[in-house]
């Protein structure tokens, strides 16, 4: 997750376009290790964040660890921020293809 803020239009369905929901933990259903090894950049409310451990596009909302706080089986405890999220794929270089709600 890159610090570079591509600035294109909005796309929705692609080769080149993120999921609508990935998550990094491997035990969730939405885990993608090929997207993943593709590198996601994600702007959440015009700030690029290189924290996210999941993310939903449609229902406008990121999960980010709560410090170095785990649960009783070692999981980190996240919390879930609301705003307007956008996802891109870093290995596209300059201008990806951005996933954002329409």
């Amino acid at each position: 997750m890159n610090e570079e803020t591509p600035e294109t239009t909005p796309a929705t369905s692609g080769p080149d376009v993120p999921p609508d929901h990935l998550s990094v933990n491997p035990r969730s259903p939405f885990f993608d290790a090929e997207k993943l090894r593709r590198g996601i950049g994600i702007r959440f409310k015009d700030r690029v964040r290189t924290d996210v451990e999941e993310y939903s596009i449609s229902e406008g909302w990121v999960r980010v660890q709560a410090g170095k706080t785990v649960d009783r089986n070692g999981q980190p405890l996240t919390l879930k921020l609301t705003g307007p999220v956008e996802a891109w794929y870093e290995d596209l270089g300059e201008n990806p293809p951005v996933a954002k709600k329409g």
